[in-house]
C-alpha cells in the first residue's frame, strides 16, 4: 500500500494538484466496515477488505486521489468519484490484478451514477471530445467554481447531449 502511495501520489500531484498535501496518514482500523475512506489528509482503510482483496491496492491509488483532489467548496459527489476512478483507471498500478475494471456501458446507466460508470463516461469525453477535460473539471471542482454550464462551454454540448452521443456510440 504504501508502495502504490509513494507510486501514484506525486504523479497524481504533478498532474491534477501540485499544492496538495504534503502529509498523508495512513489509518488501518478494523473497526472501520467500508473499504476506505478519506478526510482531510487521512485515508482510513478497512483491514478486513484487504484480507479479502489483497491484490486491491488501488483503493490506495482511488483514496489518495480524494486528498489531491481537496474539494472544500462542495460539487456533485457523482463528480468527485467519478474523477477519483477515472484516475485509478489511468493511474492505477495493478488493476488487473485486482480484478478491477470500468463497468462496461449499460442503457440502464447514467452521467451521474458515479465511480466506475461516471469514469468510463470521463474516458470517452477525454477520448473523443475533449482531451484535458478531466484536469479542467478537477480544477473547477477544487476551486468551487463547478457549475453546469462548463459542459456546454468547453464542449459545446451540455452533460445530457455528451451521454446521449456516449449512450450512442460507448466504445473506449
Amino acid at each position: 500500500m504504501i508502495e502504490t502511495f509513494f507510486t501514484v501520489y506525486p504523479l497524481q500531484a504533478k498532474t491534477y494538484n501540485p499544492n496538495t498535501r504534503k502529509k498523508v496518514t495512513f489509518l488501518v482500523d478494523p473497526t472501520y466496515d467500508g473499504v476506505a475512506a478519506t478526510a482531510g489528509s487521512i485515508i482510513r482503510y478497512n483491514p478486513a477488505w484487504f484480507d479479502k482483496h489483497p491484490g486491491d491496492i488501488d483503493v490506495v491509488t482511488h483514496e489518495a486521489m480524494h486528498i489531491v483532489q481537496s474539494y472544500r467548496r462542495g460539487g456533485p459527489g457523482w463528480v468527485t468519484e467519478g474523477i477519483a476512478d477515472y484516475v485509478r483507471h489511468t493511474m492505477g498500478v495493478d488493476n488487473p490484478g485486482a480484478g478491477w475494471t470500468l463497468t462496461p456501458f449499460s442503457d440502464k446507466q447514467n452521467y451521474d451514477n458515479a465511480y466506475r460508470i461516471t469514469a468510463r463516461f470521463f474516458v470517452w469525453i477525454e477520448k473523443n471530445v475533449k482531451p484535458g477535460f478531466v484536469v479542467k473539471l478537477n480544477e473547477a471542482m477544487r476551486e468551487g467554481k463547478y457549475n453546469d454550464g462548463i459542459w456546454k462551454e468547453w464542449t459545446g454540448k451540455d452533460v445530457k447531449e455528451l451521454w446521449s452521443a456516449y449512450a450512442a456510440n460507448p466504445v473506449i
